[in-house]
Formats: structure tokens, sequence, C-alpha cells
């Protein structure tokens, strides 16, 4: 994939599956195989008119992504920190690239202490996990649709797989303010989500405590997800985002 990439430039903004094929010394029947692969993800637009390819908005999309990341990352540890000893347990913290969770931090709390690092390659589906759907449910219709119609596997018995009872559940998020992951992506896991901001309102990410049904039972969730959404507006608001603005 990315030896095709890399055969566009500023001077060669459409290329041909033949022209493709020579600059990467692909058959030309692989060549055309990763172009329509790159299609459908968006990495790629088709000129039929020319039979030419161009380069996507998506990879535009996630380029932007990738700067939020950065200034993410950078902003996000002291806060990732205070959470971890706050909570005594892990935190994630994960960017939302349109389809699922990437993690861009992640510490161990508890007895093994603060471990940050970057995790960035990791990633995670957007529906089964506290972080997942904290950003998913204030994203707009047509995103929650597409994350159902690019199916609801079920990881564990406790997975939302049906796409109302999730709608239901991202509504419930909204209203709240955090999420919970009943081991919907781990089947022993539970963890409690807040979403996070950027300076026009729009939520691009967000941070969870994650834990164990053990240490964290009902009545210890309720106390930690307050906590959770204080350290998310912190760092919502070290991203440019005023709380006082209208949430959408």
């Amino acid at each position: 994939m990315k030896r095709i990439l890399e055969c566009f430039s500023i001077f060669d903004r459409g290329l041909t599956v033949s022209e493709i094929a020579a600059r990467t010394d692909m058959p030309r029947s692989t060549a055309h195989r990763w172009c329509l692969s790159l299609r459908e993800i968006g990495f790629l637009d088709q000129d039929h008119a020319r039979e030419e390819y161009r380069l996507g908005m998506n990879l535009f999309q996630l380029g932007n992504i990738v700067l939020s990341s950065m200034d993410l990352h950078k902003e996000a540890r002291p806060i990732v920190e205070s959470l971890t000893q706050a909570a005594q347990d892990g935190v994630h913290l994960c960017v939302f690239d349109g389809i699922r969770m990437v993690f861009v931090s992640h510490s161990a709390g508890g007895r093994s202490g603060r471990n940050n690092q970057t995790t960035v390659m990791e990633a995670s589906p957007c529906y089964c996990t506290s972080v997942g759907k904290a950003a998913l449910a204030f994203q707009s219709d047509a995103v929650i649709q597409r994350t159902i119609d690019m199916g609801l596997q079920a990881y564990t018995r406790n997975t939302l797989t049906d796409p109302d009872k999730l709608r239901a559940e991202l509504r419930e998020i909204r209203e709240r303010g955090y999420s919970v992951d009943n081991g919907e992506m781990e089947p022993h896991v539970r963890c409690v989500g807040a979403p996070i901001r950027n300076a026009s309102g729009s939520v691009i990410a967000a941070i969870s405590v994650s834990s164990t049904f053990k240490r964290l039972p009902d009545e210890r969730l309720k106390r930690i997800a307050p906590l959770v959404i204080k350290h998310a507006d912190a760092l919502s608001i070290q991203l440019g985002f005023r709380l006082t603005a209208a949430r959408v």
C-alpha cells in the first residue's frame, strides 16, 4: 500500500494502473487490486474519464488526525498521569479516526505504577469499548450509521450487536456524559470513558479508566465517572475548547 501511495506527488497527481505498476514493479493485476482496495477505503479516488487514480480525501483527514494526535499526546501526559493517580487503575487515551479508536497513550495504574507510552499503531472498534462509545456517541448520524453498516462483530457475549440497542446506549451516553464498557471487547474488563473535544467543539478523542469487574463495581464506577469527565474536560480546555460553549 505504501509503495502505491508514494507514487503520487505534486507533479504526478494522476496515474493509471499501468503507470503505478511500472513504478512499483508490481504485476498490473496486483496493482489493479491494490488500487481498488485503496479506493474502497477512500485513500484513492478514480477519474473514470481518464482512467487515472489520484490521492483520496481520507488521506487528508488522516493527516489532520495525525496532527491532532501529536498535539493531544503532548498536552495529555500530565492529565493521563493525574487520572491514573486519582483512579489507581489503567488509563487509555485514544483518537477517533472516523472508524476506529487509535491509541495515543496509556498508563498502568494501581501497584504497577505509571507507565506512559505511545501505541499509535494499535486500534480498537468504536462500538464496543468505553473510549469508542464515548467518541461515537457525539458523532453525526451518518458516522454512526456507517459504523453499523460495517458490521457489529460480537467479541464477547456482552457486545452490542443490535443497531437499535447501540443507538439507545449512545443516546444515554450523550445524556450522562460518560460511557461504560461492560466486558464488550474483553470479557473480564470494565471501563468508563468520556469524550475529548477540540477547539471547535468536535469530539476527536476519548479517555478512559480501565479495570476489572471486581475492582470496578457499580458503586465505585459512579465515583470514578466524574473523575474521568473532569480530566476529559481539562484536556478539552487545553485543546482550546470552551466548556461554556454549546456542545454538539
